[in-house]
């Protein structure tokens, strides 16, 4: 058990939380500080793709967890599947890399019960910014655009 002084702050930021309670997610710009102001940082887009796999599952199962989960988060642009893995893209609208890793991060365990998705596992993640992903693809390389729109196989 760790001892700490009357007053003194926490390795955990200083804060209490109540048991169970959420950490609140934020974000600092690297190499910056901000004194007395709040940074005026405006939300941009962010190109996410985000690769799971696990055991086999039957493939009209995936298509209907992957149709309902485009429905229940709007933003996606397309999936891909088979019986053993998937890829979803989508663009995210977050102030900066972090926060869009951390949703992406989220989205398949927060929709897993709601859109009966596989219990496959994460195991890619790329978020990158507007103007990177529109270079990769000027110069021919990276991602193709999500086009045709929807959930479709390998």
């Amino acid at each position: 058990m760790r001892r700490v002084r009357p007053g003194a702050a926490s390795r955990g930021g200083g804060t209490s939380r109540a048991a169970g309670e959420e950490r609140t997610l934020t974000s600092v710009a690297a190499g910056e500080t901000y004194q007395g102001e709040e940074p005026k940082d405006l939300p941009r887009l962010w190109h996410v793709t985000l690769s799971v796999s696990g055991d086999e599952a039957p493939l009209n199962d995936v298509r209907r967890s992957l149709e309902q989960l485009a429905h229940d988060h709007p933003f996606l642009l397309t999936s891909r599947y088979a019986g053993d893995h998937a890829e979803i893209r989508y663009w995210e609208e977050a102030r900066d890399l972090h926060d869009a890793a951390a949703v992406a991060l989220r989205l398949w365990g927060e929709h897993r019960q709601t859109a009966k998705l596989p219990p496959w596992e994460i195991v890619g993640l790329e978020v990158i910014d507007r103007e990177t992903y529109h270079q990769r693809i000027a110069e021919g390389y990276g991602p193709q655009p999500a086009t045709p729109v929807g959930v479709h196989p390998f």
